[in-house]
């Protein structure tokens, strides 16, 4: 006896359908609820709406201080310490008063044979640049404009992140020979040389006609940027090589005959004409305007800036008639003040997030009262605990989604209001977008999830008999 064939078993959906169908469904009936109290939906999800704003805009102001402190970085120079004089000498020493006056201790100043014996003497140090400044008037062709002649040696640019956008660097024959040549910045070019290239051509700074070999590539710095820095705003400045600096124009390390006479002409009598920067000029002694030192590990720039000091200590007599300053270390500081600030005002701003998370909480209980006899019904044509569970838990995370949308809309123009008003660089990025939504998910889902459980134990013949 032959058996009768079986009968083909009907396939059965997978699980993942029937969980998306059960989504769909449960998002179907969630929404038709929202939908039949918009406005009491709407008051709920402000609270997810100003949380989400207030975060993506905090997010926005971090990312944009950031993104000035790494440009700043680059500005000043990867591991540079920068040493810049003091005209006024201070002792380094504390001498006890004994009743007698203390002589002056003699120091020759910030000086070129500084720099060349920092670079020597130690070995961590990979380069040294010398800057010296000093005003001037530039013509050409019937136009004049006040700028700053600045002397440089051959590593000044690389240190300094300057790059030319035509011609070509200082030579070893221009250093050598003290050539009269110069490197112009763009405002230069632009007033000097509207219709004509600048490269060859002659211009006069001062009593001296030099030759342009290259221009400056614009860094887009702002003066106030470039101030608070402590860097040269290149746009109106003119380079020359340092040894025609300090032969064609000044050198304070040399006292010249003329300075001399002047000097014995005017005693100690002081002239009301003079300006504050012509006066600090008088008194400056110093060969130059400023050293900056370049290391080649940054976590040796700590320890080198120390040894620099105890070095220039001892050259100039124990005079401390110089300042040192990390740059890295101080925009590291500017950056971790600014991270607390952000992490402060992200807390803050969380608090509304956690504000709205209570409100849905509060909503959706309040809501279940109203509509115990809907969850009697519900249950009553066979709708399972966990059928009403997702009713409930969909109606939260709808009401917070909206909200986050909504804030995420409102944090980016937010971001870009506050960016034009107080003039604060801001970034809305792609990974802070995803937080916020993120984020307002999940706050539906951790605050709904009490109400929704309310909900799905109800007892359906209680819910039926409610009145």
């Amino acid at each position: 006896m032959t058996a009768a064939p079986a009968e083909p078993v009907a396939p059965q959906p997978s699980r993942v359908r029937a969980l998306v169908a059960h989504i769909l469904f449960s998002s179907g009936i969630a929404a038709e609820a929202v939908a039949h109290n918009k406005l009491r939906a709407s008051l709920t999800s402000l609270g997810i709406l100003f949380g989400v704003a207030s975060v993506i805009a905090m997010l926005a102001i971090g990312n944009g201080a950031e993104q000035e402190i790494l440009e700043q970085m680059k500005l000043l120079g990867a591991n540079n310490i920068v040493v810049t004089p003091i005209v006024e000498q201070k002792e380094g020493k504390v001498e006890k008063d004994d009743g007698k006056k203390q002589a002056k201790r003699f120091s020759p100043g910030l000086t070129y044979l500084d720099a060349v014996a920092i670079e020597r003497a130690i070995p961590a140090v990979g380069a040294t640049s010398s800057e010296v400044v000093v005003n001037g008037v530039i013509s050409r062709l019937g136009h004049h404009r006040s700028g700053k002649v600045v002397g440089v040696d051959a590593s000044y640019f690389g240190l300094m992140n300057l790059h030319l956008s035509s011609g070509r660097p200082f030579s070893s024959m221009h250093f050598s020979a003290a050539a009269p040549v110069t490197i112009i910045g763009q405002g230069v070019k632009a007033r000097f040389f509207t219709t004509e290239n600048p490269i060859g051509g002659r211009i006069k700074v001062g009593t001296q006609w030099l030759t342009v070999v290259g221009v400056l590539t614009d860094r887009k710095v702002s003066s106030e940027t470039a101030q608070r820095l402590g860097i040269r705003d290149a746009d109106m400045d003119v380079y020359v090589p340092l040894s025609a600096m300090l032969l064609r124009y000044r050198n304070r390390g040399e006292v010249t005959q003329a300075e001399m006479e002047v000097a014995a002409r005017s005693g100690n009598s002081a002239d009301s004409s003079e300006t504050d920067d012509q006066r600090a000029e008088k008194r400056n002694y110093h060969q130059l305007d400023k050293v900056i030192i370049q290391v080649g590990n940054s976590t040796d720039v700590t320890a080198v800036a120390g040894v620099v000091r105890r070095m220039l200590q001892r050259r100039h007599n124990d005079v401390t008639d110089f300042e040192i300053a990390v740059p890295e270390m101080l925009l590291k500081q500017e950056q971790r003040t600014k991270t607390i600030f952000n992490v402060v005002l992200g807390a803050i701003a969380s608090i509304s997030l956690i504000v709205g998370g209570i409100g849905i909480m509060n909503i959706m209980l309040a809501s279940i009262l109203e509509r115990i006899k809907e969850i009697g019904v519900r249950r009553a044509m066979g709708a399972t605990q966990k059928d009403v569970l997702a009713q409930f838990l969909s109606e939260a995370v709808m009401i917070s989604l909206a909200g986050g949308v909504a804030g995420i809309v409102v944090g980016v123009i937010l971001a870009s209001t506050i960016e034009r008003a107080a003039n604060i660089h801001t970034i809305v990025s792609a990974l802070s977008v995803v937080v916020a939504f993120g984020v307002s998910v999940a706050v539906g889902l951790v605050f709904g999830i009490v109400p929704a459980s309310k909900a799905a134990k109800q007892d359906p013949i209680v819910c039926l008999r409610y009145e």
